[in-house]
């Protein structure tokens, strides 16, 4: 497995393009920003694109979308709870700002305890709501795409619209029970490891504790 990393927008988000080089078929994670950056970096890989998986619907993660289908259209696969979020985008980006065009509905709906595949990798589907009602995180192996779950360091905000501390919280367990060897690629900031945050992250070590409304 490649992992490559494009960092776009005004959020700088992290967009993930996960290559399987057994077969060269590759998935595009939360294309959050700058399409044609995105466009360029599949074509750079050589390698062919399946499909868009989503870790949540915020806009900062999903702003990609309608110019990377322009080129490839491709499924987008997200987790049902998070379409009043990804419908009302424009109302987002609007907020703050930033420029967006919104994408056409997901395609497939993604499970807790599902599966998602690329080539001859298989991504187990966690519900990890929290940041947002229908965040999820994908693993293979020691290999987590994280969305806004945990960050090196910090964790997603719970202070937005749909967020939840409470779930957070349930959501923080559930990762760290994916072992201290498992790496995680984040929506925001550099990878990190479950065992450095366990470690370090004051939000997993008991040094801070979220605030509940």
């Amino acid at each position: 497995m490649k992992i490559h990393a494009c960092t776009v927008g005004a959020f700088q988000e992290n967009t993930y393009l996960v290559v399987d080089e057994a077969t060269n078929r590759a998935v595009l994670v939360d294309p959050g920003a700058e399409p044609e950056r995105l466009v360029q970096m599949v074509r750079d890989s050589g390698a062919v694109l399946d499909a868009i998986w989503l870790t949540h619907g915020h806009v900062d993660h999903i702003g990609g979308i309608a110019g990377v289908r322009r080129v490839w259209d491709v499924p987008v696969h997200m987790h049902p709870a998070d379409q009043p979020l990804y419908d009302r985008g424009v109302e987002q980006a609007t907020m703050y700002g930033v420029e967006f065009e919104q994408p056409d509905a997901p395609d497939l709906e993604l499970t807790d305890g599902g599966t998602v595949t690329l080539g001859e990798l298989t991504f187990d589907v966690l519900h990890t709501p929290g940041h947002s009602p229908g965040h999820v995180i994908f693993r293979a192996g020691n290999t987590i795409l994280g969305g806004d779950l945990l960050f090196a360091g910090s964790i997603g905000r719970t202070d937005l619209p749909l967020s939840s501390a409470e779930d957070m919280e349930r959501s923080l367990a559930r990762i760290c029970e994916l072992g201290d060897a498992a790496t995680v690629y984040p929506g925001h900031g550099p990878s990190t490891s479950v065992g450095r945050e366990r470690s370090t992250n004051a939000f997993l070590n008991g040094a801070a504790r979220l605030l509940k409304r």
